[in-house]
């Protein structure tokens, strides 16, 4: 294996120092100096051209490093807010892109097996098992759920299928005390941090047991528990949320950051590029994870953007960026381990972009075999699928066989049925709380419209479900 010097050359492209934890694979792994406090003046700061060089640039390397941009006039250059820029009398624009695309960290090829020579963080078996569970678990739990929509149990679904490795094994690499702000297709984060098959029955079934108490579509998870922030379906509005709360958590000095998760369509809203340029200003703890499957609902990503992916525009903001293959397990523990770390250790925010397929439609409302041909989706499903990658990495380490697999299997069935069966008849939440949790007294215009729906309800009775308390 190499070090891990060679995992964070893939992240960072820079040379900088500081040690990292021992379960590295042989020698540590090197990463930035730590940043200074945001509202720390520079010791040398005095009224100058330099006047905006305070120490919440020094992470930024435009103001420490020129780029071979052609020579300088007479080596003059000009002070301004982010360091020196040199003059030149060659008028060059910049490409619009490289010459080659962001390469993509990867640690097992297809068949579950690590690449000669690939550096990545060392799993112990019972973390390795833990997560082969939950993605099994989520895997059967979306086919259980997606069937009930289908008989008309449950209003909507939406499935991970094809993206288990990102959920499961992201939610490895953080801790419980990191808020997690996720997009809707997150379930398995909820999951490895103890949400029960319960929990999530309630909700899609919106009764009276839901923490939401019936008000959200299906899917739309929340959990103060465990640290998760409920799902809001508008896109790309969870990303300056996710860098506000990783800010308020490096004022208050907790060991802990932000991770937020949005797909390759969210980099399109203007709240992706505003928390990108917010997060790199005030330096906060904070990780982007870009699930870029190719297909924001029908819209492909060619006519998404004409940059390379997602990755490339961390840099224009002052984000340190990595590409990972987002359907080997291993790679995104990896990176999300270490991107931990820098942006804790650092303060500093990281985004990473990982290359997956959305295997199934967006929705139970989306049928995507019209806009895309079925042999591609066939082809990531059989010979892509991250779940069975990740189980021939573990059955080659002796830590996994046939046997457990079946048991593991039908024993998750059963619980998953059972609790969608106990959640199904659950009795509604109240009409009452149509009307609560926002005004500490309910002002008289909510009053009149509650009084008016059950005037309503009793006049029609057979226009409204009939387990719904009145």
């Amino acid at each position: 294996m190499k070090s891990k010097v060679g995992l964070l050359s893939l992240i960072k492209q820079s040379s900088c120092t500081c040690s990292m934890n021992s379960h590295y694979n042989k020698t540590p792994l090197t990463a930035a100096p730590f940043a200074r406090a945001f509202k720390s003046p520079d010791s040398n700061f005095r009224f100058s051209p330099s006047l905006f060089l305070a120490r919440r640039f020094e992470s930024i390397k435009a103001g420490k490093q020129l780029d071979s941009f052609g020579s300088s006039v007479n080596n003059q250059f000009l002070d301004f807010p982010g360091g020196r820029v040199a003059f030149t009398p060659n008028m060059r624009f910049i490409s619009e892109s490289s010459e080659e695309r962001i390469p993509c960290y990867r640690v097992l090829d297809d068949d579950g097996q690590p690449f000669p020579d690939s550096s990545f963080v060392k799993v112990s078996e019972g973390v390795a098992i833990k997560m082969y569970n939950d993605m099994v678990t989520l895997q059967t739990m979306d086919t259980i759920f997606y069937e009930a929509q289908r008989q008309g149990r449950i209003s909507f679904y939406l499935t991970t299928s094809g993206e288990e490795a990102i959920n499961i094994a992201s939610a490895a690499a953080i801790k419980n005390d990191d808020f997690v702000v996720p997009q809707y297709r997150e379930p398995g984060v909820l999951l490895w941090r103890g949400f029960s098959m319960q929990e999530f029955a309630n909700q899609c079934f919106g009764n009276k047991a839901d923490y939401g108490k019936g008000r959200q579509m299906p899917i739309h998870y929340g959990s103060n528990k465990h640290n998760y922030f409920t799902v809001s379906s508008t896109i790309a509005t969870q990303l300056p949320h996710a860098v506000g709360a990783a800010y308020a958590l490096k004022m208050d000095q907790k060991d802990a950051c932000a991770v937020t998760y949005f797909g390759d369509g969210g980099t399109s809203e203007g709240d992706f590029h505003a928390a990108l340029n917010f997060s790199a200003v005030t330096e906060a703890p904070v990780i982007f994870i870009c699930r870029n499957n190719g297909w924001a609902i029908s819209t492909p990503i060619s006519d998404q953007f004409r940059s390379d992916g997602a990755v490339v525009k961390g840099r224009a903001y002052g984000v340190r960026s990595i590409r990972v293959d987002g359907n080997d397990a291993l790679a995104i523990y990896s990176a999300v381990h270490a991107a931990r770390e820098m942006a804790i250790g650092e303060g500093r925010p990281i985004l990473i972009e990982a290359l997956t397929y959305r295997v199934g439609h967006h929705t139970t409302s989306d049928d995507s075999t019209k806009y895309r041909p079925v042999d591609e989706i066939e082809w990531w499903r059989t010979t892509q699928d991250p779940v069975t990658r990740f189980r021939k990495w573990i059955e080659s380490n002796g830590w996994w066989n046939g046997d457990i697999e079946s048991e593991l299997r039908s024993s998750v069935r059963k619980q998953i049925l059972h609790a969608l069966q106990e959640a199904e008849k659950a009795e509604k939440p109240p009409i009452s709380d149509l009307f609560t949790d926002v005004y500490d007294v309910s002002p008289s215009n909510l009053r009149e419209q509650e009084h008016s729906l059950r005037e309503t309800i009793k006049k029609h009775p057979q226009d409204y479900p009939s387990n719904v308390p009145i």
